[in-house]
């Protein structure tokens, strides 16, 4: 067996509980989708090999501009079906779901980290032989657009980045919000996995509006969860909780912020903390939307990418 250099340095720094955990989810995800089958590659979905695990994405292969999409989890990538379509009328549309999320398999040595994050957006990138891309992504996976942004700059034209707010603001707000138990490694790693069903759905309670409906939301997540879907919480708290505040550089490319004003989660966030990092970057309310602009009020959310996907080929 070849010695993994890369992955024995990994070992060597991280905390014992943080391999333990990373290992635990690997495992878990694994032997769910063995009993429960779902998620195979088929006419509509690509399972690809990339360094944080096995992703599976959904390319539209038409010709244009490429925009790329990464759900929110619990969202999966069944929740874009009315957007896609919209963006696909003038775009090439790429959607796949983080490892540790959807039907994407982490690996044993998936941390959640952003270079961790960021590599498996690259890694995507390379396997589709596309040389540059809009990202439009949101909340937590913003960040790891960001940090391919910074990474790979001659890769990425420009930036839509829905319910991201600063790393600081996202620390205050897992505070807020994830019970402490689910921060502890291991531990919540083994106990967001046997709960995910349930934290899974009772989540639309919160994020969306309550004039909002969230029983379509819901089934999607329900039914990609009963098939084997991942939703790896602790994994990613646990691993954007070690980035340090300001490890988010500044990007040069455009960047788009949209923030969904009716997010009950984020009700004490700042919407404008990431201009910390970005100043430059431009903020429009969805005041109507909460935590998922992007699929709330998908006819806007597509006229908006595309106008600024637009502007991106053309600087």
């Amino acid at each position: 067996m070849a010695f993994d250099s890369d992955n024995a340095r990994t070992a060597i720094r991280m905390p014992r509980g943080q391999v333990l955990g990373s290992r635990l989810d690997s495992w878990l995800t694994a032997r769910t989708a063995r009993r429960r089958g779902g998620g195979a590659s088929s006419a509509d979905f690509d399972l690809v090999e990339t360094s944080g695990g096995t992703v599976r994405l959904f390319d539209s292969r038409t010709v244009g501009p490429v925009v790329v999409l990464v759900p929110d989890g619990p969202n999966v990538i069944e929740h874009y079906d009315g957007l896609v379509p919209k963006l696909g009328e003038s775009c090439r549309v790429v959607c796949f779901d983080m490892p540790g999320f959807g039907f994407s398999r982490p690996s044993k040595h998936y941390t959640h980290s952003l270079d961790d994050g960021a590599a498996v957006v690259l890694d995507v990138l390379d396997h589709l032989q596309i040389p540059r891309a809009t990202l439009a992504f949101s909340c937590a996976n913003g960040f790891y657009a960001l940090r391919a942004a910074t990474l790979a700059p001659d890769r990425i034209a420009g930036l839509v980045l829905s319910q991201t707010p600063s790393i600081d603001s996202m620390h205050a707000w897992t505070d807020r919000t994830i019970p402490k138990p689910l921060r502890v490694p291991v531990l919540g790693h083994g106990l967001g996995w046997f709960l995910r069903e349930k934290a899974a759905l009772g989540w639309y309670a919160a994020a969306l509006p309550r004039t909002t409906d969230a029983a379509p939301f819901r089934h999607v997540a329900k039914t990609a969860l009963q098939q084997g879907a991942c939703f790896c919480l602790a994994g990613v708290v646990q691993g954007l909780t070690r980035e340090p505040s300001g490890a988010l550089g500044a990007v040069d490319q455009p960047c788009t912020l949209v923030w969904g004003g009716s997010d009950r989660s984020h009700r004490h966030t700042d919407p404008t903390s990431l201009r910390e990092t970005l100043p430059r970057a431009e903020l429009i309310a969805f005041d109507h939307c909460g935590h998922f602009p992007d699929l709330e009020d998908a006819e806007q959310f597509a006229e908006l990418v595309k106008e600024r996907v637009a502007a991106h080929q053309a600087s």
